[in-house]
């Protein structure tokens, strides 16, 4: 008896000890819903306002990019001064939804739902749904790819950092660079640096494009009386690449053709 006794002890204690290293996610900020009730207030839809300067800021320095992808981006930046706008348009013209961190860039507006565990974001470009699971699990080790990726964030204050992997490697991680590698990784860090203006921090990481990490930063202005829209792009689409991968429009295709 005294030998089960302690065998069982042992096993208690072993399980205890398992269940205080497993973290907890109602204990963590956003876990539940009385602590999303502590949080920054993020309700309503916001528009970016991209073209938003502000006291202080420099313009944005050019990514240091490995040699391959450096002739890609010079061969952009040339096209684009002949023929300027009509170059940022790739297979999104034929409805395909921009990978991350693309999808978070687009002229439409945005809205983030909390819950507990999870920040969902809806975007109305495409009506694209990007999950991020704030519940303290980790990362995937092997993600299946896809055009958000896979998506964890914490909260550091009043900032939500959000990384992200799994990203479709054909997507564009920079305007006019088709491709990245496998390792790509995108941080996030969003706050409220007005009360109805979020700014997003974007780097990107991936040793096979970037000598070193490139960031960006975009703002989103707060509309608390707009609503995300339903967006079709297959309705009525008449945008079209041509054979060397110009937008242009066909208005004698019927859409869907």
């Amino acid at each position: 008896m005294k030998i089960i006794t302690t065998v069982f002890c042992m096993a208690m204690l072993a399980g205890a000890a398992v269940a205080a290293d497993k973290p907890n996610p109602n204990a963590r900020p956003g876990g539940t819903w009385a602590s999303i009730a502590k949080l920054p207030d993020w309700s309503g839809v916001w528009d970016p306002a991209l073209g938003r300067p502000r006291p202080g800021d420099a313009p944005p320095a050019p990514p240091k990019l490995t040699p391959a992808y450096a002739a890609q981006y010079a061969a952009f930046q040339e096209k684009n001064r002949k023929t300027p706008g009509l170059n940022f348009v790739t297979e999104v013209a034929n409805c395909v939804p921009a990978g991350l961190p693309g999808s978070m860039l687009q002229p439409y507006p945005i809205e983030f739902l909390f819950t507990p565990g999870r920040v969902t974001v809806i975007i109305e470009t495409y009506s694209v749904v990007r999950r991020i699971y704030t519940d303290g699990r980790p990362l995937p080790a092997d993600p299946d790819p896809s055009y958000q990726g896979s998506s964890i964030g914490r909260w550091e204050g009043d900032t939500l950092v959000v990384e992200t992997t799994g990203i479709l490697p054909k997507t564009s991680v920079l305007g006019g660079v088709l491709g990245h590698g496998e390792q790509l990784r995108i941080t996030e860090r969003m706050r409220l640096i007005e009360p109805d203006l979020l700014e997003i921090k974007t780097t990107r990481e991936d040793p096979t494009m970037f000598i070193e990490p490139y960031t960006t930063t975009a703002r989103y202005q707060r509309h608390r009386d707009w609503e995300i829209m339903e967006y079709v792009c297959a309705q009525n689409n008449r945008d079209q690449l041509d054979e060397h991968g110009n937008a242009s429009i066909d208005l004698e295709r019927k859409p869907g053709e």
